[in-house]
């Protein structure tokens, strides 16, 4: 009886140890390695591409990038023979926040809750991963939701790219960044969407402040800017000395600095103070140029977002105030001449795009990748274009051991595109597959199930 007793426990644990392993084996299938065969691949390395490669995976890392098409006894193998394979791309100016009209007023984007936001900012994630981005860089978003994103999709409650994050953009009273109206000053209530901070003491704080909330680097406004009202883009509104003290306290925290700067002077006065990266950077010319490659500094020119408020200030200019009409249209042609420039003077450029993803007035730029199309309209080979949003980027981030190329020990984050993007820069706005660590989120051009998490 007893030894009954115990061979019915014996299978009891036999059928509950083959269920856990049976479980087991479809929530880590990612265990079983991959092999992508790729009929071209831009690795993110070298300019040219090499025809005929097979990329291993295991887990969520490539372990060999080999000639030709190999198998691997039990591997996956994914056919993208007739494919351009290249390293996932990467935006280093995405705000993933609310598609905001043209000339909407802070009051109507704050009329819904967080959220509401938050809901929204996730789905805004899911396509900016589906059209082949992988990676971002977030140089700022309202009430740190950006923060909370990062953290739900690396923890798998969230679909989305990798994300590096700024947290609250930092910026003077009646700055760029500073979006209170007459209403908020009446009732004294502190505006939650930005950190506004007036000298060095308190610019040292909300740095501090954007660390202890979880940002990877830190976002400043030295500058006025375009879709503001109250602001002129060509003058400094941060002083030097608040400008040193965001930069000197991010540094020594093992932090980055980006500033979205336009005018000469506060660009050529924060690259002199040591700033990572200068978004935008409309009006630099050949002392600004200089200034880049003495401080090894990186510029992120946001061509696509000039293009399109240029647009709409002509085609609508209803849906804008007069300022921001005029602002519009003034600057674009100065933000293309900028870059043109900079990239014949040797300086660093980084992707970034500053482009709604749930763009509510045109449909031409809710594709990330039409910023391409400008950096080769405006003078950049197709070739190096792509390289600012794989390897550059990675480098500007500072995590090219993991993002931005296509070599051992990097993530396996992949996608691919039919033809070569190298004579046809617009092919990657149709980006057929992506793979993000290893999962694949789409295939054939569509979403597929095996992007959910698990």
């Amino acid at each position: 009886m007893k030894k009954n007793t115990r061979n019915r426990g014996f299978r009891r644990v036999s059928r509950l140890a083959l269920g856990v392993l049976c479980v087991l084996q479809m929530r880590y299938a990612l265990a079983l390695d991959i092999v992508v065969h790729a009929g071209k691949l831009l690795d993110g390395v070298s300019r040219a591409p090499r025809s005929q490669v097979s990329i291993v995976i295991s887990g969520d890392r490539i372990v060999s990038v080999e000639p030709g098409f190999v198998d691997r006894p039990g591997a996956r193998v994914i056919d993208l023979s007739n494919s351009t394979v290249l390293p996932g791309l990467i935006d280093c100016h995405q705000h993933i926040g609310d598609g905001v009209p043209v000339g909407a007023t802070a009051v109507a984007v704050l009329a819904t809750g967080l959220a509401d936001r938050m809901m929204r900012m996730q789905s805004n994630a899911e396509n900016v991963l589906l059209q082949g981005f992988t990676s971002i860089r977030v140089p700022g978003a309202k009430d740190g939701l950006d923060v909370a994103l990062k953290r739900a999709i690396n923890s798998g409650y969230a679909i989305g790219p990798r994300m590096w994050v700024a947290g609250l953009p930092i910026g003077p009273t009646a700055g760029h960044s500073d979006s209170r109206t007459s209403k908020d000053l009446e009732s004294g209530e502190p505006d939650a969407g930005y950190n506004v901070a007036d000298g060095p003491e308190a610019v040292r704080h909300a740095v501090r402040m954007n660390k202890l909330r979880g940002a990877d680097f830190i976002k400043i406004m030295p500058s006025g800017g375009a879709g503001s009202v109250g602001d002129d883009p060509r003058r400094q509104l941060m002083t030097n000395e608040e400008i040193e003290a965001a930069i000197v306290t991010a540094h020594s925290l093992g932090m980055k600095v980006a500033g979205h700067i336009m005018g000469k002077d506060a660009i050529n006065n924060s690259i002199a103070l040591g700033i990572d990266s200068v978004e935008h950077g409309s009006f630099g010319d050949a002392s600004s140029y200089q200034l880049y490659k003495q401080h090894d500094a990186w510029l992120v020119p946001t061509l696509a977002i000039g293009e399109r408020g240029a647009e709409l200030a002509r085609t609508r200019p209803e849906i804008m105030d007069p300022i921001q009409v005029r602002k519009r249209i003034g600057l674009n042609e100065s933000h293309q001449s900028n870059f043109t420039n900079a990239y014949h003077a040797g300086v660093k450029i980084a992707f970034g795009t500053d482009l709604p993803v749930q763009d509510k007035e045109t449909t031409r730029y809710r594709n990330l990748a039409v910023e391409f199309e400008f950096m080769v309209r405006d003078g950049m080979p197709a070739d190096q274009a792509i390289l600012t949003a794989t390897a550059n980027a990675a480098e500007l981030i500072g995590d090219s051991e993991d993002i931005g190329s296509v070599q051992k020990g990097r993530f396996a984050d992949l996608i691919a595109v039919s033809g070569d993007p190298t004579q046809d820069v617009k092919v990657l706005q149709q980006v057929q597959f992506v793979m993000k660590g290893g999962r694949v989120y789409k295939s054939g051009g569509h979403s597929v199930l095996e992007g959910l998490p698990q």
